[in-house]
């Protein structure tokens, strides 16, 4: 294969939901977030922190794993509290269809 050609293992285009949230928290670290619903992923949300530009598919599951916010997003304690309480009201539980 020559440097000019693409090996896709996939191509899709889908419609998907986005809601923009802006919040503050005990912490007082105001959190810009881009939350995008998509078919994809088991049905687990694309959070994307609009200030750091790190996204992370999150379900349920991941928001009860010790460590995970704090360690991907680069968060303190507190600040991870903050965005974990907010995640699990409206990040839902990953179903898998296989």
């Amino acid at each position: 294969m020559s440097a000019h050609e693409l090996d896709f293992l996939a191509d899709h285009t889908e419609a998907t939901s986005t809601r923009f949230v802006t919040f503050i928290g005990g912490s007082m670290r105001r959190f810009d977030l881009a939350l995008t619903t998509t078919s994809r992923f088991y049905g687990k949300t694309l959070v994307t922190d609009l200030q750091s530009g790190l996204t992370a598919i999150l379900g349920q599951d991941d928001l009860e794993e010790e460590g995970y916010l704090e360690h991907f997003y680069r968060l303190t304690d507190e600040e991870a509290a903050d965005l974990r309480q907010f995640l699990s009201l409206v990040v839902g539980a990953a179903h898998f269809t296989d």
